[in-house]
C-alpha cells in the first residue's frame, strides 16, 4: 500500500491544511507522501498514522540551516 492510497479522514484534513498554509504544490505534496511512508517504515508501522503525516510536515516546515 502506498502513502497516497492511505490518505483519508484526519490525515486527509491535515494534508489539505498543509496545502493551504505551506503552499504545497503537486510535487511538494508527493514528496511529503513519500516522506510519510518512509517515516512509517522506519517506525515499523504497518499503516500510516496521523502522527507520521504530522512529523513529515514538521520536517518540511523547518527552516534551512545556513
Amino acid at each position: 500500500m502506498d502513502a497516497a492510497s492511505d490518505v483519508s479522514g484526519d490525515g486527509r484534513a491535515l494534508l489539505e491544511k498543509a496545502i493551504d498554509t505551506q503552499s504545497l504544490l503537486a510535487r511538494g505534496f508527493h514528496r511529503i507522501l513519500s516522506l510519510v511512508r518512509t517515516i512509517a517504515d522506519l517506525k515499523r508501522s504497518d499503516s500510516i498514522e496521523r502522527r507520521h503525516r504530522a512529523e513529515a510536515l514538521d520536517y518540511r516546515a523547518m527552516p534551512l540551516l545556513a
